[in-house]
């Protein structure tokens, strides 16, 4: 089977992109289209239900009043700001 100029050029290509992918991960961490390490997929999803989620709520509250930003609250508790604007 020979191979034409074309097929060899493509193939030049898919090793040069493989060689490129391997040595931007040098780290583990792999690069999302920014060229910035992505965060590694947690399951950070909990649903809370009756007394717990009660009980999360009134802490969320208490921590927002004492004036702990809602990045950082959205952060730690896995959850999106905009639930923590919502209570």
């Amino acid at each position: 089977m020979a191979l034409t100029t074309q097929d060899i050029s493509k193939l030049n290509r898919i090793i040069k992109l493989a060689e490129k992918l391997i040595t931007k991960d040098t780290h583990g961490l792999a690069k999302g289209r920014n060229g910035k390490p992505q965060r590694a997929k947690r399951n950070m999803r909990k649903r809370r239900t009756g007394r717990e989620l009660v009980q999360f709520r009134k802490m969320l509250k208490a921590e927002r009043k004492k004036g702990i930003p809602v990045a950082e609250m959205a952060r730690k508790h896995g959850i999106s700001t905009a639930y923590i604007y919502l209570l």
